[in-house]
């Protein structure tokens, strides 16, 4: 049995499709993480895993419970923590836990060992005391986790759980994540725009744009897949552009290209050997390269690979509550 199971999930709001017709699995104690941008129907499709949100058809399953038919038993086996920060800043780090101790139904007598456990996990202990305005953001992040791990879920939810965050303390995060991970051995499944974060944190990605699952593998394999190296060319203005790709695409090595304007990406086994070759096409047709550079393929080149197009870093706090707010008045 998976721990999340989804078949032909599909979500729409009006005319709007944001989850179109996708189906994945989850093995039990596996991290795993759907990677794409803004608008990707990332936060949708947990907003449906986590019974907060009907699909419009499909199933979806949570350590075989349906998640239509059973969301209280759904919701007995997960944890869930959203992007915006939901702590009471003006309570303490304990009374935040307290709180949701009970909302959670967790019997009077475990609140405060297990209180005392999630606060050792997250390094909080010395600042339970605290209110929680005087936290930094990382902080609340570690307090918001923490309250998602109260009632020792099957399934842990992260729906972009380090977004807003500096680099250093997003770092951090990663870290308590992945002690997470192995202190209570349970799933989890996390949405982020973030490649490194993905690579840095999840077994398998799926990657999703325009509501479409485009693959999922392990980060490894996707690069592995790309070739061994990426060769990236800007082109001059001119002509024969489409008779030089035409030539590139017969190079022996050259498994895959992706054309941008001018700029061309080409995924190759023997970059060293592709490299002449490109140059001899180029001159043969009188096309001026103005830049060419040689690296090892990076999730972004997996990304555009798939989809098209770079992850259009657009999930700034504004653009992300005016998706908030736009979702709620759909609901409603």
């Amino acid at each position: 049995m998976y721990s999340i199971e989804t078949r032909s999930l599909t979500k729409s709001f009006g005319d709007v499709i944001a989850v179109n017709d996708i189906s994945f699995s989850v093995e039990n104690g596996e991290i795993f993480g759907f990677l794409g941008p803004n608008g990707a129907g990332k936060s949708t499709t947990m907003m449906i895993l986590t019974t907060l949100l009907k699909s419009t058809s499909g199933h979806a399953l949570i350590s075989g419970l349906d998640v239509m038919k059973n969301p209280k038993k759904v919701r007995q086996n997960i944890g869930y923590v959203q992007q915006e920060t939901t702590v009471d800043e003006y309570l303490t780090g304990k009374e935040n836990l307290l709180l949701q101790a009970k909302l959670n139904h967790i019997p009077q007598q475990e609140i405060g060992k297990r209180i005392e456990e999630v606060l050792d996990l997250i390094e909080l202990s010395d600042k339970q005391d605290q209110p929680v305005v005087t936290y930094s953001g990382g902080m609340r992040k570690r307090l918001d986790i923490a309250g998602g791990l109260l009632h020792r879920p099957k399934v842990l939810f992260l729906d972009e759980p380090t977004v807003g965050l500096d680099i250093q303390t997003r770092r951090k995060i990663w870290d308590y994540i992945k002690k997470i991970h192995n202190e209570f051995e349970m799933t989890i499944f996390l949405t982020t725009h973030y490649m490194e974060e993905a690579d840095q944190l999840c077994d398998r990605i799926g990657i999703i744009d325009g509501g479409k699952i485009q693959v999922i593998d392990s980060p490894e394999n996707m690069k592995n897949a790309m070739g061994n190296e990426v060769i990236s060319i800007i082109m001059g203005t001119g002509e024969n552009h489409g008779s030089f790709l035409a030539e590139l695409k017969k190079i022996k090595f050259v498994k895959k290209i992706n054309k941008d304007g001018l700029k061309l990406t080409l995924y190759a086994s023997n970059g060293t050997e592709v490299i002449p070759k490109v140059f001899q096409i180029s001159s043969n047709l009188d096309i001026k390269i103005n830049s060419i550079s040689l690296t090892q393929p990076t999730l972004d080149d997996v990304f555009i690979s798939y989809t098209g197009h770079e992850i259009r870093d657009d999930d700034s706090i504004f653009n992300r509550k005016r998706e908030h707010s736009k979702m709620k008045r759909l609901r409603a």
